[in-house]
């Protein structure tokens, strides 16, 4: 489990360390920002789906033979992106990279729950979360390092790592013999196609990619009807909690890269900092989070995940507000902003996992925590696209108006996320009294 944590810890970093050097890649390759912004956009929607498929096919394909050819495409991606001077040459790696990535994270809780003990599971899975928040304190400072001292194509170096980790892991992983499932290939297909369909419409405002994602989504719907073991559970769509829960998730991942995608660029461009210094002013907050990370759960336990939704969301909101009005002021409004941000980010995503595994039946968990995710990462590849598209519709204006524009909208959707999460907090109460007093009327 620490080598698979180290390994999760790598693929989790090639978000954050591209994140800091995204100025550097669109100054290198002459590109504007919303195309910049599909480096972080499409490794972000690839890990997601990837990250699904790994975890559904866990039941079929043995765990050594998936992670061999997960990791075996992470690292030969990386390989490739060490030489990449060109932006399709880059945007490919990325995609590559992504289709590899998604085994780290979609096969560690299966890892966790088959082989290790029950005493120790917690323990276990608690390290996989640490490995992870660790990831985006560290992940600025070494994108910053790296991209200062050896450019931005050194980054793919960290990511060729797991080619000599995976002799290693192979060999402590057991063999086995997994269980006859049933996988279900056509709607995994219609799934990808309908995520990387509707996200080519939004980034590229085209009405033919729209009308694509419009078709791909109304055979995915016939296919659901048809189907008896789809790849997504068509019952979790009639849950209206669970639709609440997935919308609240959306735009909470909105916000998170969202920002992560405007800071390092406000700070480039308004108080010209580097790569390095970006990176000090972003790894802060990312480091609080990580050492919160193990109060949080206990904090979760005892308070409860409602609660904890909406001091995270009034959090959010307040430092997008402060972000919007003085983000010109000075770049450390940025540093102790993110200081309250990432924590609370952090918080917010804990307890809305927390709360959607309260409600999903035992039986449906897989599916419902994997399409929760998915739509999750999602919106963070929708969000950094559109934060792209919107900063170069306003190239004409100064770029603290720019920002103050789009941190505005940011803000705008942690309202009307924060109005989701009090409208799922009172059907929650009301249900529970009905629950209540049926349950008296039974006695």
């Amino acid at each position: 489990m620490p080598l698979w944590t180290f390994c999760l810890f790598i693929v989790v970093m090639n978000t954050t360390m591209f994140n800091v050097s995204l100025p550097t890649i669109i100054q290198d390759l002459h590109i504007s920002a919303d195309l910049g912004s599909w480096v972080i956009s499409s490794y972000s929607i690839g890990y997601a789906l990837s990250t699904v498929i790994y975890s559904r096919l866990s039941d079929l394909v043995p765990l050594r033979r998936l992670l061999t050819v997960g990791l075996t495409t992470l690292g030969l991606a990386s390989v490739i992106g060490l030489f990449a001077h060109s932006f399709n040459v880059l945007l490919i790696t990325r995609i590559l990279q992504s289709a590899g990535a998604g085994v780290m994270a979609g096969l560690g809780l299966v890892l966790a729950s088959r082989y290790v003990p029950v005493a120790r599971r917690g323990a276990a899975i608690a390290m996989i979360s640490v490995g992870s928040a660790m990831a985006f304190g560290l992940g600025p400072i070494v994108g910053g390092l790296i991209s200062q001292y050896f450019g931005w194509n050194g980054l793919f170096g960290i990511t060729c790592l797991v080619l000599l980790v995976l002799p290693v892991l192979l060999y402590l992983l057991p063999k086995e013999q997994p269980q006859a499932a049933v996988f279900d290939l056509y709607g995994a297909a219609l799934t990808v196609i309908n995520a990387g369909s509707l996200l080519v419409a939004v980034t590229s405002q085209s009405y033919i990619w729209l009308a694509v994602s419009v078709a791909s989504f109304a055979v995915h719907a016939i296919h659901l009807r048809r189907a008896r073991d789809s790849f997504i559970n068509p019952k979790l769509l009639q849950m209206p909690g669970y639709l609440k829960l997935t919308a609240i998730g959306f735009s909470i991942l909105v916000l998170n890269l969202g920002n992560l995608f405007l800071m390092p660029l406000a700070l480039s461009n308004l108080f010209h900092q580097s790569a390095l210094m970006i990176g000090l002013f972003i790894a802060p907050g990312a480091i609080l989070s990580a050492v919160l990370t193990r109060f949080v759960g206990r904090w979760i336990d005892r308070y409860g995940n409602l609660r904890f939704l909406l001091i995270g969301h009034g959090i959010l909101a307040t430092v997008l507000a402060v972000f919007a009005l003085g983000l010109q002021v000075s770049p450390l409004v940025l540093l102790f902003g993110y200081l309250c941000f990432s924590p609370a980010f952090s918080a917010t995503m804990a307890s809305l996992n927390n709360e959607a595994s309260g409600i999903l039946p035992r039986t449906w968990i897989g599916s419902g925590m994997g399409l929760l995710q998915l739509i999750q990462f999602f919106g963070g590849s929708v969000s950094v696209a559109v934060c792209g598209l919107l900063l170069h519709a306003q190239r004409t204006l100064a770029p603290s108006g720019a920002y103050r524009n789009v941190y505005g909208i940011l803000l705008a959707v942690s309202l009307c996320s924060l109005s989701l999460v009090l409208l799922y907090r009172r059907s929650r109460g009301m249900e529970m009294k009905r629950n209540g007093a049926k349950s008296v009327s039974e006695a």
